[in-house]
């Protein structure tokens, strides 16, 4: 008779053993090797958030799942890294059947909850309220291919940034483009305009939260085959004018973190840095580069298809249950409302703008 048996353990805590078997079950039950579903990251996490956890699933004594998250108050609790990680869920063996309130119960956790949960988790998709597409470019076939499937679906697009990179190196200077820029005043210069660029539109500040700077500071330096900081810079006459910063497994980039620097906004060099990055990532063996859940006229250009991500919340009876949809549904039911609805989702963004301008005149 099997016996399964669930620990639960701070990140740290995993053993080499442990991480190589994440490693290995990734690569035979996922498609997509992506970077933010490795143990790496949720290491990573483990050092810069007190609440992180993984219950770890042992059949027979030996370990076949994985299931990283944070803890709160009250038992509640969400996805590694929730607010910066997108792609979410559990790491479980082909075989290996857990029943998801269990897994909870072992846990502690009287809810779980989930933004950017992975397709093709049956043991959580039962519990998503939104489903919600995040654009990717294919480069299986190389960046040949790519840019021919460019100038027939987005001829417009690459024609006219082709253009304003010719337009950067003339008027600015000779460009520059480094793939795995290793800079710490490049990485900081990033941070900078991203912080500037969320202040502008009305977002939160990410980096005004110092878990996620030093989580990406850390990240920058990590070189594991599963998850490695990937910083690319452009520079035009030696002078940084766009920037991202992802994390690449050995076939997947996920784009995180792009910016530029404003005072040549009139060249595009966002657009010219993605470009390239695209050419790079194909000859450095990437066969896919994800470029995140959310609406930018510029990813439906360079998109060649779509993977689904979902939102939701597993729960389980109890007060942390209860403060969860006190706290969390009513504001997630307005979101949807206002997503499925072209003008009220117009009018909001004018709104974050407004609020971007007020907070930029009193600072």
């Amino acid at each position: 008779m099997t016996t399964q048996r669930i620990n639960v353990i701070h990140p740290d805590d995993l053993s080499p053993t442990d991480v190589d078997l994440w490693d290995e079950v990734r690569v035979r039950t996922a498609p997509v090797a992506n970077p933010f579903m490795s143990s790496q990251f949720c290491q990573a996490v483990g050092r810069v958030r007190p609440g992180a956890r993984v219950a770890v699933v042992r059949q027979d004594g030996e370990p076949a799942g994985f299931f990283p998250f944070e803890r709160g108050r009250w038992g509640r609790g969400r996805a590694i890294g929730l607010g910066v990680s997108d792609c979410q869920g559990a790491v479980l063996r082909s075989d290996l059947h857990v029943d998801p309130r269990e897994l909870l119960r072992a846990s502690a956790l009287a809810v779980w909850e989930f933004n950017h949960l992975e397709s093709g988790q049956e043991l959580f998709l039962p519990f998503a309220t939104g489903r919600f597409a995040s654009p990717v470019v294919d480069l299986s076939g190389g960046y040949g291919q790519y840019e021919m499937l460019l100038r027939t679906r987005s001829r417009k697009f690459l024609k006219s940034t082709l253009a304003q990179d010719r337009r950067l190196a003339r008027h600015v200077g000779p460009l520059k483009f480094v793939f795995d820029e290793r800079s710490p005043a490049a990485l900081r210069t990033l941070m900078a305009w991203k912080s500037a660029q969320y202040r502008r539109t009305g977002r939160r500040d990410r980096f005004a939260q110092t878990w996620i700077t030093n989580l990406v500071r850390m990240l920058a330096g990590t070189t594991a085959p599963a998850c490695s900081g990937v910083l690319s810079v452009l520079y035009a006459g030696d002078r940084p004018v766009a920037a991202h910063f992802g994390l690449r497994s050995r076939t997947v980039l996920s784009c995180w973190f792009p910016a530029y620097d404003r005072n040549f906004a009139k060249f595009s060099p966002g657009l010219v840095l993605h470009l390239r990055m695209i050419e790079a990532a194909a000859a450095a063996g990437i066969e896919m580069l994800d470029l995140g859940r959310g609406d930018a006229a510029y990813k439906d250009s360079l998109k060649t298809r779509e993977l689904m991500v979902h939102e939701g919340a597993l729960l389980r009876p109890g007060p942390g249950a209860v403060l969860h949809r006190l706290s969390r549904e009513p504001s997630r039911a307005i979101r949807r409302f206002v997503r499925e609805r072209p003008q009220l989702k117009t009018a909001a963004v004018h709104t974050l703008e407004s609020v971007g301008k007020m907070r930029d005149r009193r600072s």
